[in-house]
């Protein structure tokens, strides 16, 4: 009898020790759990904030990047940083920093005619006044604002952050970087944990109940099937998404700087010497395509200029050997031949773009597309030109003075709408701008 009381207690020790396994096993899978979803919900939190950059890049390209660059001082002043600025700025009469600084963007002048120091002291950014964007949303503001702070841009003069120019000229595509892949590693590999311990508190439960249960297979988890499958399905998934990512993204070239046979800067020409960008590029107000300077372009200046402040003469001599020119007779000898200049900006033959409806009858600076060249010592493809940077421009960009433009005075239903002030602005997929056959037929 005392032996059986003595198995009776054992039985009831070894039941109190599962009880005990069990809920250990318990609270770490809770623990686990819990880790699980801090970093799902990460995850989400870090998925929305890139959602609100990449709208904010688009929202700051249609409507600053003409004169401003996140990093640097251009037209304007560097942009990172910017809402800081504003709040240590002192005494906002009442207001936050904020508050100015999206009263600052709409409309410069509310601020500094109320007489707000730091205001003041901007409006006095030479060489121009900032435009006014009197129809841009708090929301939209404060996304532009994460984007400046959060921006990764190169200074111009180097390629875009979002590509970067290979050996042979050609710019990567953007693809997730290795942390991304490392992340999805530890997640996958977390996931099949829990599973883990899943199946052995499933099973010590089950012998607690006295189930007959079979022989438990103590493969170790990186050997089973199922992780063969997950790890063959993620490796299926990585590939096909490289696949579409790579078809996507062929083409296209942001961030392209070819070796130019001239090295020619337009820092010097266009930000120092302020030569206008039709002077050189005379068809981009006339034509679909903005030309290629031609060789008698250079030597409308190049005749007297023979010498520069960083080559010397090595750089000018090429263009004189393109055009024939001696410099000691000061006379054409010999037959022109054009420089084989290497053509940066591609559009696909399939797409139709057309530079005199831009710059006529858009008002848009050759900057909005080109980047701030003026600062460029050599050009480089600022923008991704693809149609999904296209489309967002047209969706955003104002029509600029639609009223007062006899281009656009066929639209006689929006004129009406415009005097009745049941629109107060006219962006240009409001005028058909995001039309598949205006730019494919």
């Amino acid at each position: 009898m005392r032996g059986k009381k003595n198995d009776n207690s054992m039985t009831n020790v070894h039941c109190w020790s599962l009880g005990q396994i069990t809920k250990s096993s318990k609270n770490s899978l809770l623990s686990l759990a819990f880790s699980a979803l801090f970093l799902l919900m990460s995850v989400v939190a870090v998925a929305q904030d890139a959602a609100a950059v990449a709208e904010g890049k688009a929202l700051f390209k249609a409507n600053c990047a003409s004169c401003h660059n996140p990093l640097q001082n251009a037209t304007g002043p560097a942009l990172k940083g910017v809402l800081a600025r504003w709040e240590g700025a002192g005494d906002h009469g009442g207001k936050t920093g904020k508050q100015l600084l999206y009263e600052w963007i709409r409309n410069w002048n509310t601020p500094t005619k109320a007489g707000y120091a730091y205001a003041v002291s901007m409006s006095n950014w030479a060489p121009s006044q900032m435009n006014l964007f009197p129809a841009l949303k708090d929301e939209e503001i404060e996304k532009i604002l994460l984007y400046v702070d959060n921006s990764e841009v190169k200074a111009a003069g180097a390629p875009a952050a979002t590509a970067t120019p290979t050996e042979g000229g050609k710019a990567e595509s953007s693809s997730p970087g290795m942390a991304t892949y490392i992340f999805v590693a530890f997640l996958v590999t977390l996931v099949l944990i829990l599973i883990t311990v899943t199946k052995k508190l499933d099973r010590i439960v089950a012998e607690k109940k006295g189930e007959v249960l079979p022989a438990e297979d103590n493969t170790p988890f990186w050997k089973s099937r199922k992780l063969r499958a997950v790890v063959i399905l993620l490796l299926v998934i990585f590939t096909f998404y490289h696949l579409v990512d790579g078809a996507i993204h062929f083409g296209r070239q942001q961030g392209y700087q070819p070796t130019q046979p001239i090295k020619f800067s337009h820092q010097l020409h266009a930000g120092k010497h302020k030569i206008e960008c039709q002077y050189c590029h005379s068809t981009a107000a006339t034509g679909k395509h903005s030309n290629i300077p031609s060789v008698n372009t250079c030597m409308n200046c190049h005749k007297n200029v023979q010498q520069g402040p960083e080559h010397g003469k090595t750089e000018i001599a090429k263009i004189y050997a393109a055009a024939g020119w001696d410099v000691e007779t000061q006379k054409y000898v010999a037959d022109p031949k054009p420089i084989e200049w290497v053509r940066i900006h591609n559009l696909p033959d399939h797409v139709y773009f057309n530079h005199a409806q831009h710059v006529n009858a858009g008002k848009i600076a050759c900057q909005n597309c080109h980047g701030p060249v003026q600062e460029m010592e050599e050009v480089y493809q600022y923008s991704p030109l693809s149609m999904g940077w296209c489309v967002n421009c047209h969706r955003q960009s104002e029509v600029t003075q639609f009223a007062t433009n006899n281009y656009y005075s066929t639209y006689e239903k929006i004129h009406e709408e415009l005097k009745s002030k049941t629109i107060d602005k006219v962006t240009v997929e409001r005028i058909g701008g995001t039309e598949c056959q205006k730019c494919h037929y």
